[in-house]
């Protein structure tokens, strides 16, 4: 299997935000995703597939084919710490996929959410963009945000109350792609990044209704009936231990929001009043609504290619930039408006109990903005632990569908055995496109790519034993074959590794939702990858770090 079987495919990459790893129907979720769900079982699934635990280094990471403190994003977008891992943006010293596409000939269409900095898409390789440039989320019934880029191009009307943001990014990807039709010659890249599922959680009221009544029961009946699923499909082994109630990321606001339990881990469901639960479930109703509404827009774009012919040879990659976010506590947050949202806490602490009216319009145009809470995102992220912004299973674990007719005919497969970084997919791009990965570009030297082929993991040829590390927010971790080093600690200081921080082992092999730490029972294991992880680390410049 590999790239010289067939013509030089499509590419279309579409990247979902704060996706769950359980969310989908074909990975075990009851939402209704058809169109994935028809991809997965036309292609190949992957249950090993990693990202950088966050919106900007993982975008970082799947643009450049580089770990994303290479790339120059070791922390958040537009804020330059002056330290070559945390630049706030992509450094000179890298290329993008749309970059070394278009030397190649093909035609590189972006839409929806950059979040990589200065300079923009259409200066790093993109030939037509529509998105928002700037921070992490946007009110999705609210069309000024987003822009067409290069300035000057040529814009969509919107009627009033028409807009929704995941259908307009769709709307602008078809565009672009149907363009691509006046050069039969090129094939083409697009990278569709919906700004969906991330908050504000919203939906059209006809998606979220569907969800009404779904998820009354709870989290806790949750979790079991999506792992029975999940061990049923075959994307997680019979053996797996459901990991406990995720622990609160904010405890602090959980006290000053009165979340009842232990203070420690987000509470049983059965121990919550009857208001909060129906406030709790409509949230979620709506968050299912959104990704049932992605999963539509992505319909659209399969059944495009399709009917035009393009779907047999056109190379699809689905796949989410982190885990279910559980930002900052069991009972969400939420905020007036965009305009009056800050990067502090205060309005983002902002905790409000909808019942009545207030209750049915949650996530429709006329809706507050809000979150889903630490409760549902551990349910998002069944059966594995912690969530978005940590380095443990759930904040780094993605689902993966490759869909190529063409090029891998393999169907309905689920591949559980080695594991993949976002690094691979620039190589798996150079690798079909029959591209050239530059040494130098713009009078740059460019920093090698890490990752591997796609292909190659398929045929069997990548290595079961590379090493792959992780690090977000001082949260390490380290993968080398079966045995996984994390901390839950902020564990990386300016220097080197915290003294004082404590370390987990995991074999991933049997303990995928890391629930027996082996770290005491092979302290050996702890010292030999502790080392190895402070060597990658300076490395790839995480160290030094702020």
């Amino acid at each position: 299997m590999h790239a010289g079987d067939s013509p030089r495919p499509n590419i279309l990459i579409i990247l979902a935000d704060d996706l769950g790893y359980s969310d989908l129907g074909c990975y075990g979720g009851e939402i209704e995703t058809p169109a994935l769900d028809g991809l997965a079982e036309t292609g190949v699934r992957f249950t090993q597939m990693y990202n950088s635990a966050r919106c900007c280094p993982s975008r970082a990471s799947l643009l450049t084919g580089l770990y994303p403190h290479q790339a120059g994003m070791g922390r958040m977008a537009q804020v330059d710490q002056k330290l070559p891992g945390y630049r706030g943006m992509l450094k000179p010293s890298t290329v993008t996929i749309a970059e070394v596409l278009k030397d190649a000939g093909y035609r590189t269409f972006g839409t929806g959410k950059w979040h990589v900095g200065f300079p923009g898409p259409i200066e790093r390789g993109f030939e037509e963009y529509y998105g928002f440039l700037e921070d992490y989320g946007l009110d999705s019934w609210e069309p000024k945000w987003m822009k067409r880029y290069p300035e000057g191009r040529e814009e969509r009307v919107y009627k009033e109350g028409e807009f929704f943001a995941t259908n307009a990014i769709t709307d602008y990807a078809l565009d672009f792609i149907k363009s691509a039709e006046d050069t039969p010659e090129k094939p083409w890249f697009a990278y569709v990044s919906y700004q969906a599922v991330h908050f504000p959680v919203q939906a059209p009221l006809q998606d979220t209704a569907k969800y009404a009544d779904t998820y009354l029961e709870g989290w806790d009946a949750l979790r079991k009936s999506r792992l029975r699923r999940m061990k049923e499909i075959g994307v997680v082994s019979e053996d797996i231990t459901m990991s406990p109630r995720g622990q609160l990321p904010r405890p602090e606001i959980a006290e000053r929001h009165g979340v009842p339990g232990d203070g420690i881990n987000n509470p049983a469901w059965d121990i919550l009043d009857a208001d909060r639960q129906a406030d709790l479930a409509r949230r979620m109703a709506v968050y299912a609504g959104m990704v049932d509404n992605m999963d539509q827009n992505i319909g659209r774009m399969v059944t495009y290619l399709k009917e035009s012919g393009q779907l047999e040879n056109t190379l699809i990659l689905f796949l989410s930039d982190n885990g279910g976010c559980g930002e900052w506590d069991t009972f969400g947050f939420e905020y007036p408006g965009l305009n009056d949202r800050v990067h502090g806490n205060s309005l983002k602490n902002l905790n409000v109990l909808h019942t009545g009216e207030s209750l049915e319009k949650l996530g429709g145009p006329d809706s507050p903005l809000f979150s889903y809470g630490s409760g549902w995102a551990n349910a998002s992220n069944t059966p594995l632990t912690l969530y978005k912004m940590y380095t443990h299973e759930a904040g780094i674990s993605t689902p993966f569908i490759v869909h190529w007719p063409a090029g891998i005919p393999d169907v309905n497969r689920i591949f559980t055995e080695n594991y993949l970084h976002l690094i691979d997919i620039m190589a798996t791009c150079v690798d079909v496109a029959q591209a050239e990965y530059p040494v130098e570009y713009n009078g740059n030297e460019i920093i090698p790519m890490e990752g591997v082929s796609i292909l190659k993991t398929l045929s069997g040829e990548t290595d079961p034993e590379r090493v792959i590390s992780f690090e977000h927010w001082g949260h390490p971790a380290l993968r080398v074959g079966d045995w996984k080093l994390v901390s839950r600690d902020r564990a990386v200081r300016g220097d080197g590794l915290e003294p004082g921080a404590r370390y987990e082992l995991y074999n991933i092999s049997t303990d995928r939702s890391e629930t027996n730490d082996l770290a005491e029972a092979y302290p050996e294991k702890v010292s030999e990858m502790k080392a190895l992880m402070l060597s990658e680390f300076k490395r790839t410049f995480v160290i030094p770090r702020p």
